[in-house]
């Protein structure tokens, strides 16, 4: 089930009668890509975790001591925050700059900052994890400074084994800083 008003999808793959609109307004922050597969699967885990911790926090608030109820019912929307926040997770464009955003931390960097946004061929990690293997990552650098971690990369939880979605991706946020860099 795509959900096209999640993602810059719309915009890429336009064909002659979904031309941009005057309304398409390019100030909003949007992500280029669909989150893979990997992603999606991992919020949907925790997602189903969190509904029996909910439903177990009822069960315990009703039957047992209301604090107890109180404690789990935070976990669960923890869990519930931390999937949301794994959805979130990613690269996002709009014409004021590029964002990437991490589970911890959000870095924007406005595009008169940044000097290079290209795709390059290095080690990268596999799924974030501490393995890396040789692939393609893109990457962005801030003018007279220091380069930021790789924005996306062929082998993390949206583009494992979908290199065509890599691809399609890292041309639209090239696209979007040679556009907006001038």
């Amino acid at each position: 089930m795509p959900l096209p008003f999640l993602t810059a999808d719309r915009a890429f793959a336009a064909d002659a009668y979904d031309i941009a609109l005057p309304y398409d307004d390019h100030d909003q922050w949007r992500r280029p890509y669909r989150p893979g597969p990997y992603r999606v699967g991992a919020a949907a885990v925790l997602l189903l975790l969190a509904s029996f911790v909910l439903l177990s926090a009822t069960i315990i608030a009703f039957a047992a001591e209301l604090t107890a109820g109180l404690i789990v019912l935070g976990i669960g929307l923890a869990t519930v925050a931390c999937a949301l926040r794994i959805l979130r997770m990613g690269v996002w464009v709009s014409g004021a700059g590029l964002r990437r955003v991490g589970f911890l931390s959000t870095v924007t960097v406005p595009w008169g900052q940044t000097e290079v946004v290209r795709t390059v061929q290095q080690p990268v990690r596999w799924l974030g994890l501490p393995r890396t293997v040789q692939g393609q990552a893109l990457v962005a650098q801030r003018r007279g400074g220091s380069p930021l971690p790789p924005l996306l990369t062929d082998h993390n939880a949206d583009f494992l084994s979908r290199p065509e979605a890599f691809d399609r991706a890292a041309d639209t946020v090239e696209a979007w800083g040679a556009e907006y860099r001038r």
